[in-house]
């Protein structure tokens, strides 16, 4: 069994199309077709489904596309060994980074600067998005490592490594009736309207669990992609939303009001596969957002954390 005909089935699996694998991997299309090909006799099985418009995988295909993709994880691996040995760190990184906020107290942009300076071979490419689809894409094979903000339950054959957590707000406009209030409880914003991220972000993941822990009912009206939008939605009247603090501008006319009870934390965690060794190069870029990470808190003078991380 040749890696190249594993990558190939991967690659066509990701992309639906032959034409596009071959585009990503600068094969033509009948060398992608050929490697399958050859992949699906020597395994005696039908890889995909190919019909004039679409390729789809068959049952068999899809429970050997997570196999083929640790095969080729540690394959990886063992190149990047050797690449040490040779007195070099090599290879590709793919790092899976949240969309449109940082977690706090780490530069994404000066921790890769840094890393870049020390190990100039290492290719780090990102993919932005929303933690879970980050949860996925590693479970399945397509990113090394992803900042995510997941509770511990939503993070499946995933390992956590903390990075910094802040307890999230209720953040209502200065003239709101909740605004000079110091505290309030969940069970008092049944009937308000929110502007909140997709479903699919581990902001949001949390935020709908303490709801749910507090048996309330809420509207999420506007569902922005953007922590800052949601802030200028709260800015301008249109409603209320439960953020972490560091993401309110001091600046901008929102109040914050903590919650008493069933206060949601903002947890951001670096995520690897628990199911899979990571290659070395995967690796010393974990040991970098550790150390940056907790040199950036110290700096801070802030805590790793405060209430629960999981």
């Amino acid at each position: 069994m040749e890696l190249r005909h594993l990558s190939a089935f991967i690659t066509v699996a990701e992309e639906g199309s032959f034409t596009r694998a071959g585009e990503r991997l600068h094969l033509v299309q009948s060398a992608v077709s050929a490697a399958v090909r050859n992949l699906e006799r020597e395994l005696g099985v039908t890889l995909f489904e190919r019909t004039t418009h679409v390729v789809e995988l068959t049952d068999t295909g899809r429970l050997l596309l997570a196999e083929a993709r640790r095969t080729l994880s540690a394959a990886e691996s063992m190149r990047g060994v050797v690449d040490q040995l040779h007195g070099g760190l090599r290879g590709t990184v793919r790092l899976g980074v949240m969309q449109s906020h940082r977690p706090p107290w780490i530069s994404i942009p000066r921790l890769l600067a840094g890393f870049r300076e020390e190990y100039p071979d290492v290719r780090v490419e990102l993919r932005c998005g929303a933690s879970a689809a980050h949860a996925r894409d590693l479970r399945e094979g397509r990113l090394d490592l992803a900042f995510v903000a997941l509770p511990a339950g939503a993070a499946r054959s995933l390992t956590l490594t903390p990075i910094a957590s802040q307890i999230m707000r209720l953040a209502c406009p200065s003239g709101h009736r909740l605004a000079g209030r110091d505290s309030v409880e969940l069970h008092e914003l049944a009937e308000e309207t929110f502007a909140d991220s997709p479903a699919d972000w581990g902001s949001r993941i949390r935020v709908d669990r303490a709801f749910e822990a507090a048996g309330v009912e809420r509207t999420v009206h506007y569902e922005v992609g953007d922590m800052a939008s949601i802030v200028d939605f709260v800015h301008y009247g249109l409603a209320v939303a439960i953020l972490p603090p560091s993401v309110v501008d001091p600046a901008a006319d929102v109040r914050l009001v903590t919650i008493r009870e069933h206060a949601p934390s903002f947890a951001t965690s670096i995520a690897t596969p628990a199911d899979r060794e990571l290659t070395p190069a995967a690796g010393t870029l974990l040991d970098a957002i550790r150390h940056t990470a907790a040199a950036e808190r110290r700096d801070s003078a802030l805590p790793l954390s405060r209430g629960d991380l999981t």
